[in-house]
């Protein structure tokens, strides 16, 4: 599974998303292991991001089960099986605020996950 996790985080990443979050809902959710939540800026950004998600996850061989709001690119679910994608444009993310939702859910780190891993502070 966090193999598969790692291939939507790039994808992602690669697309310009922002501030992703993973949660672990196996135990909350019977029907997934993860979600996978991440924000682009604009509609067609959303639309990139959630496209290439599906293509990667795709040629890595992990089947789209569903997807659902590419057309709007406001709200872009993909359902993987195993993980479902949240790709949501900014506005949509603060109004619905799915984290908030699931907030009794484990976190899973996937800042080692990105492409470039933000850069930590050093003291001064």
């Amino acid at each position: 599974m966090l193999d598969a996790l790692t291939v939507a985080v790039r994808a992602a990443d690669a697309k310009g998303a922002t501030s992703p979050v993973a949660l672990d809902v196996a135990e909350n959710f019977g029907l997934a292991d993860v979600f996978l939540v991440l924000s682009g800026s604009v509609e067609r950004n959303v639309q990139a991001i959630s496209d290439e998600i599906e293509d990667e996850m795709n040629a890595a061989g992990i089947r789209t089960v569903r997807r659902e709001g590419r057309a709007t690119g406001r709200w872009v679910l993909i359902d993987f099986g195993d993980i479902i994608v949240h790709v949501f444009h900014h506005e949509e993310r603060d109004f619905y605020q799915l984290e908030r939702l699931w907030q009794d859910c484990p976190v899973i780190d996937v800042n080692s996950m990105l492409i470039a891993p933000p850069a930590t502070e050093q003291p001064a």
